[in-house]
């Protein structure tokens, strides 16, 4: 089956042939790694928000890989996109993986010897000029999967980040973290700039990662997670946050009701464009501390922050020809954006 034929029905949105995988997994590879450099190109973070970015980014990338490798001859499992605005994998299929690796050694001794699969394999096409069969690709398939695929670097519902000194310059102190939302099942990415009042920043390191676990590893109202993150931990002073909200990736396989996925899907069934057509949003949210008030009891008084309204930017990513139709059918959305579109390269995938 050649790759112009690959459907996915509007009600369902599974992943079921090989050339389904590759294509996807090459959509959202070249659309993240796209995203990497425009994101530093517009100065949409700083060299320091950019490694983590990249990092997490990076583990994203890793576990579709996984995906890939995991579903690619399994004739009783399939992949899921999530149906909800996303275009990324059901969060249960991270879940998956990660529960799979968590029980790798107990596979990898089932698994049929390497040395005797590529006799197989030799077998079969030198000597016997068949193909090799689903079952024994599947085989083949596993053994790569469950020794080469390393639990620590699949993205998980939240990682955690290190904290280090920022170099921003407003205070002394940055770490990030990233978590994949549930609900919207979508990968959100988090910078803390804070100061601390205690002497050493190792003592609070571990009760700092338990409350951003905690407290910061969903979407919600920005000012409520910074005022939360304040009042549970009062030696640490955080100043300003920011949110990255990485999507929706609109694609051929994103079926929910956004706009621009809608625009993007009719344009490609009318031939009007081709199937590895793309676009990406990104929202960015950020607040700020101000001034200071004091919270509690006479004998039990906390300093707490007042925070500004959160500042929300929205961005679209996306190939030229694809800025141009959605000039033409989304020209509400492009208006609400903080700046024009930005250019992605085209993906073409033959």
């Amino acid at each position: 089956m050649s790759i112009n034929h690959i459907v996915t029905a509007l009600d369902s949105a599974h992943l079921d042939t090989k050339e389904q995988y590759v294509f996807y997994h090459k959509m959202v590879d070249f659309a993240l790694k796209e995203l990497i450099v425009t994101v530093q190109q517009n100065k949409l973070c700083n060299t320091q928000e950019l490694i983590f970015f990249k990092q997490y980014s990076d583990l994203l990338l890793y576990s579709i890989e996984a995906m890939r490798i995991k579903y690619m001859y399994d004739d009783e499992d399939n992949m899921n996109v999530d149906l909800t605005e996303s275009g990324f994998p059901n969060y249960l299929e991270f879940r998956y993986l990660f529960n799979d690796l968590s029980l790798r050694e107990n596979y990898i001794s089932k698994l049929k010897d390497v040395n005797q699969l590529q006799d197989e394999f030799l077998d079969t096409l030198l000597r016997k000029k068949r193909p090799i069969r689903r079952d024994k690709l599947f085989q083949a398939a596993s053994v790569i999967y469950y020794t080469t695929v390393d639990k620590k670097y699949i993205f998980n519902r939240f990682v955690q980040g290190k904290i280090i000194e920022s170099d921003a310059g407003k205070t002394k102190y940055l770490t990030s973290w990233s978590f994949f939302d549930v609900t919207h099942n979508r990968p959100f990415i988090c910078f803390m700039y804070f100061d601390y009042t205690g002497n050493n920043i190792k003592d609070q390191k571990a009760e700092l990662y338990e409350v951003l676990k905690m407290v910061a590893d969903r979407k919600m109202a920005l000012d409520t997670m910074a005022y939360t993150i304040d009042k549970k931990l009062p030696e640490v002073m955080p100043k300003h946050i920011k949110r990255i909200d990485l999507g929706p990736f609109h694609n051929v396989f994103a079926k929910d009701e956004n706009k621009i996925t809608h625009s993007i899907l009719q344009s490609i069934g009318n031939k009007e464009i081709p199937l590895e057509s793309y676009a990406l949003s990104l929202k960015i949210d950020e607040v700020y501390s101000g001034s200071e008030f004091k919270e509690g009891s006479f004998f039990n008084k906390q300093t707490l922050q007042k925070w500004s309204t959160p500042i929300k930017q929205k961005y679209v990513f996306a190939p030229h020809r694809i800025i141009q139709l959605l000039y033409n059918k989304t020209p509400e959305i492009i208006n609400d954006l903080v700046q024009p579109p930005i250019q992605m390269s085209d993906l073409k995938i033959k």
